[in-house]
């Protein structure tokens, strides 16, 4: 397993970080998303949809758990912090949702740990000091070169 670990010192520069992710991936890929409240998942989640849908009003899907941006590919972003259970995740077509063509980005990542596949993009995200977070890469399975390019862009 690669890693790749990246500073960012500004939820503009996450954005932007998102966005030159969004470039790299290929369909039909999932990332999970880990870290604690306000560590920029969903600040790296709108510069990922703003690669897809541009001028995305991108929030949190905390209450619906998934929203959809753009067409070919479809991004999904699920948010897991209110899930209660394994119901609720397969309620909301969560295996029809991994196993499409599109990219599917989930927040709370940990809490559907045994439904996530082998092969996917995690993140790691962690406050450093009050503007800098740490986004820590880790590809399972999928091409290392993701993470050389988002390294050497």
């Amino acid at each position: 397993m690669k890693a790749l670990e990246i500073m960012t010192h500004s939820p503009e520069e996450t954005e932007k970080l998102g966005e030159r992710l969004a470039a790299l991936l290929p369909r039909g890929i999932v990332v999970a998303l880990y870290g604690d409240l306000a560590t920029g998942k969903t600040c790296l989640t709108r510069g990922m949809a703003g690669y897809f849908t541009k001028n995305a009003r991108v929030h949190s899907p905390t209450f619906t758990l998934v929203n959809e941006y753009g067409e070919d590919p479809v991004l999904y972003h699920l948010d897991l912090y209110r899930l209660s259970g394994a119901e609720d995740l397969l309620s909301i077509g969560y295996e029809e949702i991994i196993e499409s063509d599109g990219i599917c980005i989930i927040e709370w990542a940990d809490r559907a740990d045994s439904f996530l596949p082998e092969e996917r993009l995690d993140i790691f995200l962690e406050h450093r000091s009050e503007d800098s977070r740490s986004l820590r890469f880790e590809a399972r399975g999928i091409p290392d070169r993701i993470l050389e390019c988002l390294h050497n862009p």
